[in-house]
């Protein structure tokens, strides 16, 4: 039993780190723009392939009309809570959603809620 006990409270405090980031309305407003990086943000401008690498800081960073170091600081707490993957092209760092995480995080919720 003690295992089981365990895992829940494993899966609780990732759950709570995923709510925790999902707390802000900016950060859930760029994961949902993450969904879909080709519709939201210009896929000319970038340097990488936005399905395979994310989005750049600096395309978040100007949608978002934050400081760049705001934003970054908002895709670290994502990326704390697994929420996004980041990849380095050259210099930029590219953020994209962890949709496994996600779809983990949706499930867990739907059993403990």
């Amino acid at each position: 039993m003690a295992a089981v006990d365990d895992d829940m409270t494993d899966v609780d405090g990732q759950v709570n780190d995923a709510l925790k980031a999902l707390a802000n309305p900016i950060r859930r407003q760029v994961l949902g723009w993450l969904r879909d990086p080709r519709a939201n943000f210009p896929v000319e401008r970038g340097i990488a392939d936005p399905d395979e690498y994310g989005v750049c800081v600096s395309q978040i960073q100007e949608k978002t009309g934050l400081a760049q170091s705001t934003v970054s600081a908002y895709m670290a707490s994502l990326e704390r809570a697994d929420l996004v993957i980041s990849a380095r092209v050259g210099k930029w760092t590219h953020y994209r959603r962890n949709e496994e995480r996600i779809a983990r995080l949706l499930e867990a919720l739907d059993r403990t809620l």
